[in-house]
């Protein structure tokens, strides 16, 4: 999560579908990765829903199940209902505090005894509680008892793979909802709440569209930079956001180093990021043959990708996921910053893919892959094969 509080993007459409599925009792996951749009999502139902809901980031907030328990006890203690658990914190085990967490959810209720609505955001991250005696199976008992309570609940995890596993076996009252990328009219909307004017709305629109992938954090950059400045096309805006120090710079950083930080053999995944940053799609046997490394290790290297979303693979030929990443990558995977004529150069090809579809020649000296790969080739007649 960054500091900066994300964009309430009105979705009315995904609004109504959720709410809907919330009548109806079940409980919806809503899975998309960084950007997507998913906090903004869970704040704007929040705003529809209150008083009878109440946002938790439990990404902020799960380091010890102790500190957690305290924490949502403080954060809704303002709330128009009550949350409570039958038995005091203090002197209690790690598994105790998180019974009474899992009670606290299940014990709370409205002014009049009405259910209550809990907005749980990143909702995967109470794993780190299974490094606590007795909490082996934290995901698998919190989805459990979350199935069977008389509340109400909206799951939100930038993690699809992981949740997919998690959920293969839940009770059928899970409803998983893969946050589609925004529509034209929705970044036109975007556009219009964040300057006013309706054929400079239209006008940038189609391009913000284009060049942000459909997410909502990188289509609020681009519109932010657009409006706030002289700058007026968008092409010029996404090389300046993706300067170094850029908004977009960074937010990508976070993107590829969160993912990378949660997966394993971080050395190797980044060179696979590398390669891919270059030339894609690629299949297995490509990318291993520029690894110099077996098919079998990277394909090990690329399941652990595929675990955290970075990749996607259709008909055994991998890609970045998120396209803007790739860009990133691309930009900032050398020694030294990138140039401004780096930059517009990667920028301006970016921008012909988006529009036609296709992979455009980039002209011009390509940025190096990270120096991991080079080390590799230096290895490769050794015939170790390392798992960092």
């Amino acid at each position: 999560m960054t500091s900066m509080m994300p964009p309430l993007v009105e979705r009315p459409a995904l609004e109504r579908r959720i709410l809907a599925s919330l009548d109806a009792g079940r409980i919806p996951v809503l899975l998309g990765g960084c950007g997507m749009g998913r906090t903004s999502l869970l704040l704007r139902l929040a705003q529809l829903t209150r008083p009878a809901s109440h946002y938790l980031d439990l990404a902020a907030v799960a380091t010890t199940p102790e500190r957690c328990l305290a924490a949502v006890a403080a954060a809704t203690a303002s709330g128009a209902f009550t949350f409570a658990t039958s038995l005091p914190v203090d002197g209690h085990s790690a598994r105790a505090a998180f019974e009474h967490l899992l009670e606290g959810f299940d014990l709370a209720q409205g002014p009049q005894g009405q259910p209550v609505a809990f907005l749980l955001d990143e909702f995967q991250d109470l794993r780190t509680f299974e490094n606590f005696p007795g909490l082996r199976h934290v995901q698998r008992d919190f989805v459990t008892r979350l199935g069977a309570s008389p509340n109400r609940f909206v799951l939100a995890s930038r993690f699809t793979a992981r949740a997919h596993r998690l959920l293969r076996d839940a009770p059928a009252r899970f409803e998983v909802i893969h946050l589609p990328a925004l529509e034209l009219g929705e970044v036109e909307a975007m556009a219009r709440a964040r300057d006013g004017r309706e054929d400079w709305s239209r006008y940038v629109a189609p391009a913000v569209h284009a060049l942000s992938a459909g997410r909502v954090g990188y289509a609020a950059a681009l519109i932010d930079a657009m409006a706030g400045s002289a700058l007026s096309e968008a092409e010029t805006a996404l090389a300046e956001l993706l300067a170094p120090g850029g908004r977009l710079t960074a937010l990508c950083r976070y993107s590829y180093e969160f993912r990378l930080h949660r997966a394993r053999g971080y050395g190797a995944l980044k060179a696979i990021l590398g390669v891919l940053a270059s030339d894609e799609p690629l299949t297995l046997t490509d990318i291993a043959q520029r690894l110099h490394r077996t098919p079998g290790s990277t394909k090990d290297y690329l399941s652990w990708l595929e675990d955290v979303d970075m990749l996607t693979v259709q008909r055994k030929r991998y890609t970045f996921d998120d396209p803007l990443v790739r860009l990133f990558v691309r930009l900032y995977a050398g020694c030294a910053p990138p140039s401004q004529d780096d930059i517009a150069r990667e920028v301006h090809a970016y921008a012909q893919t988006r529009s036609t579809g296709t992979e455009p020649t980039v002209p011009g000296p390509r940025r190096a892959e990270p120096s991991f790969a080079a080390a590799e080739a230096t290895a490769r007649d050794t015939g170790i094969i390392e798992i960092d």
